[in-house]
């Protein structure tokens, strides 16, 4: 009985070690490439003191 017991163990763990699943990782044979459509906008505002326009302003005057 031990025999039969350790046959069909055996038996069992050679079945079940064909079904192991493969993995394969491997390269894309083209490049991969992203096409991206894409628009960007700046809106940029400069806040001054009143000297430092009127200091812009006359050396604006004073350079023409």
């Amino acid at each position: 009985m031990k025999i039969t017991i350790s046959a069909a163990v055996l038996s069992g763990v050679v079945l079940l070690s064909g079904c192991i699943p493969r993995i394969e990782v491997t390269p894309p044979s083209k490049p991969i490439t992203i096409d991206m459509n894409v628009k960007i906008d700046h809106q940029i505002t400069v806040k001054a003191d009143k000297n430092v326009e009127q200091l812009l302003e006359n050396s604006d005057e004073s350079g023409k």
